[in-house]
């Protein structure tokens, strides 16, 4: 199943499953983790999920009906449109992170409305600048001896995708700033502390 928000952010590759019991539920789209379980299973986590009740609620019931529609009538393909789509809005979370050997400067997780967030989004160190690199999967295909990938979440329109990325940008640089300032605040701490303390005889003096 896809998702679309508001015609100007699309969710793919979000799975109905049907279950050992025979029962049919939805999967959000996953990456696989470094992490092992307790079983040394491999652990993976949600690229994009509803975060309140109702809005789960809502979103699955309406890809369980569909698919089920589209079952019974002999359908390849089932969508419903909601009713005066507007651009959603949208709130910005960035934590900046320097590793390295690594190419990744932030980490950005995107809210919509409050209910839905998209994660798993990089702030990347390109030649000339940085730019945002959306969740993506390898697709299989080999190109030139390297690896295709596709976006799993992505924005549609050009008009979005420059307010989505621009959103970003900004917050990064001023979470940036705020780190560079607590340091500073911290190094002027711990100098002002080490100016005030006595004089110590030493055995080399």
């Amino acid at each position: 199943a896809t998702l679309t928000l508001g015609d100007s952010f699309k969710i793919t590759n979000i799975a109905v499953i049907e279950s050992k019991e025979g029962k049919n539920f939805v999967s959000m789209p996953r990456f696989k983790t470094n992490e092992r379980t307790d079983k040394n299973e491999a652990v993976y986590k949600d690229i994009a999920n509803p975060i309140t009740k109702e809005f789960r609620q809502e979103l699955y019931d309406t890809i369980l009906e569909l698919y089920e529609d589209m079952e019974d009538k002999g359908k390849t393909e089932n969508s419903k449109a909601a009713e005066n789509a507007e651009e959603p809005e949208f709130t910005v979370k960035v934590t900046p992170f320097e590793r390295e050997g690594s190419n990744i400067l932030g980490l950005v997780r995107v809210y919509f409305e409050d209910s839905f967030v998209v994660g798993n989004i990089n702030i990347l160190k390109g030649k000339e600048k940085e730019f945002v690199a959306m969740p993506s999967h390898k697709i299989g295909k080999i190109e030139q001896g390297k690896a295709v990938y596709q976006d799993v979440c992505f924005p549609v329109t050009k008009v979005f995708r420059e307010k989505l990325y621009q959103s970003i940008h900004d917050e990064y640089q001023q979470e940036k700033e705020k780190l560079v300032k607590s340091g500073r605040d911290l190094m002027q701490a711990q100098g002002g502390h080490m100016r005030n303390q006595p004089e110590r005889e030493t055995p080399f003096r």
